[in-house]
């Protein structure tokens, strides 16, 4: 087992120490003696950039299989286990990594440790047709309950596939599309995992309130023997000029509550500066009621009723502003489209006041405090500096990165990048259902219009 420690340089106080067994599994202890808890989180580093057309889905598809039961956890014993302890658990699946993670009583560390291991050395033997067909009917329902029949659901999707070109790996995003899940085989399934659920693709964080010593122990005795896998291919290129070259646009009629504009800027990566000053600028942009969005659309012409401006960070490939404004009554998108363009001029020209750029270092700096102040937020920072950039010790020293950024830097990102030609946007224009039509046909005494060639289910 290999041990490296690094100094508390810029981290508050907090420490982490990184581990490594010869299976090549990397393991970040964080001490924390406030409350007796204990945080797990383990990062494979596979997500839906790793999958390929005909097969989309699959990262998020697997997430749910981890909890069907493993050779020793049969159906859903991991999640009763955890529970039973008094425990919480879950599991996510990005673009760019795929997750789990228990908060657990400290004396129950033990459990959570024997629990992933356990999938992650043994679940193979266990998945089979009926365990497979189960959680991709749990996957399609999902993806019916939050995409496709739900207002604004499938705009992120919209918008991810406008935003990065076909055949790009962040085209689709990891829901999947409903034929992809159809398609995936059992074989299908058994094959990713052997690819990417090995030790030597993995990161696991243990924070709280933990005797190092004997963490390290029960992790190489329930992860030490789990052979690693040498067959995973690079990800593809996420790599895309640094602007789009032209706006692209979609217009969407469906049965929304309201109108909408939403947009997706192409920014830096996540991890370099430029990214930090892009964060800033969209914070001072629509980061709250205090933006300057907010108060020019909402407060002052009230011709929105919410605007917000936000950054997906990835690492992978360039970085999406997410801009997000529904409108106010009967306003139309190119009032709100026209006000929202000529802030961004008005930023980019001037930059950010000195007032402007102390709250939005507060601001974020409050966010990554909060997660680090949690022994399940700091273990998944953790994590993910250590997946995406190498080094978990980046977590600690992330919110003087953000401080450190100029408001000339601001400027200048926003100049660069927040510009009509660099953006995929969305225009969502209400239409009624057909329930509502036939309810306002009945209504009329008028019957509603038909269109010959559709056909009908008998």
């Amino acid at each position: 087992m290999g041990h490296t420690a690094t100094p508390e340089a810029q981290s508050g106080g907090l420490t982490a120490t990184e581990h490594r067994l010869a299976n090549g599994l990397r393991v970040v202890l964080s001490e924390d003696h406030l409350t007796p808890v204990a945080a797990v989180c383990l990062w494979y580093d596979v997500g839906s950039r790793h999958e390929v057309k005909g097969r989309t889905g699959l990262a998020h598809l697997f997430e749910h299989l981890m909890f069907q039961g493993s050779n020793s956890v049969k159906g859903t014993g991991h999640f009763e286990l955890v529970q039973g302890a008094g425990g919480s658990l879950n599991g996510t699946t990005s673009f760019e990594r795929t997750n789990y993670f228990e908060t657990m009583p400290a004396h129950q560390l033990e459990l959570a440790l024997w629990l992933e291991a356990d999938r992650m050395g043994s679940l193979l033997t266990a998945l089979d047709e009926v365990s497979l067909e189960n959680q991709r009917d749990v996957v399609k329902n999902e993806r019916r309950q939050r995409y496709d029949n739900v207002p604004y659901g499938t705009a992120f999707e919209k918008l991810t596939a406008l935003s990065y070109p076909d055949g790009h790996p962040y085209h689709h995003t990891p829901i999947g599309s409903m034929a992809d899940l159809d398609a995936a085989s059992l074989e299908d399934a058994r094959a990713f995992f052997r690819t990417y659920y090995a030790p030597n693709n993995a990161v696991l964080s243990v924070v709280g309130d933990i005797d190092p010593e004997q963490t390290l122990a029960w992790v190489e005795k329930y992860f030490g023997s789990i052979p690693g896998h040498d067959g995973k291919a690079a990800p593809r290129d996420g790599s895309l000029p640094e602007v789009i070259g032209e706006q692209l646009r979609e217009v969407v009629e469906e049965n929304v509550p309201a109108r909408a504009l939403m947009a997706a800027y192409r920014l830096p990566k996540d991890g370099t500066r430029e990214c930090d000053a892009a964060d800033l600028a969209l914070t001072v942009l629509g980061g709250g009621e205090s933006s300057r969005l907010y108060n020019r659309l909402v407060r002052r012409d009230r011709t929105a009723v919410a605007a917000g401006f936000g950054l997906l960070r990835l690492a992978g490939a360039p970085s999406l502003g997410w801009l997000d404004v529904k409108t106010s009554g009967d306003v139309e998108v190119p009032v709100i489209e026209s006000a929202v363009d000529e802030e961004l001029a008005r930023f980019a020209q001037e930059g950010p006041t000195a007032e402007e750029m102390e709250r939005a270092q507060a601001q974020l700096e409050r966010e990554w405090l909060d997660r680090l102040g949690t022994v399940a937020g700091r273990a998944d920072e953790l994590c993910r500096y250590a997946v995406l950039f190498g080094d978990p010790q980046l977590a600690f020293t992330a919110v003087q990165r953000v401080l450190d950024v100029t408001a000339e830097e601001v400027k200048a990102v926003a100049q660069a990048r927040l510009r009509p030609d660099n953006r995929a946007v969305l225009v969502y224009e209400p239409v009624a259902d057909e329930a509502e039509e036939l309810e306002a046909a009945a209504t009329d005494g008028a019957a509603p219009a038909t269109d010959e060639n559709e056909e009908s289910a008998q």
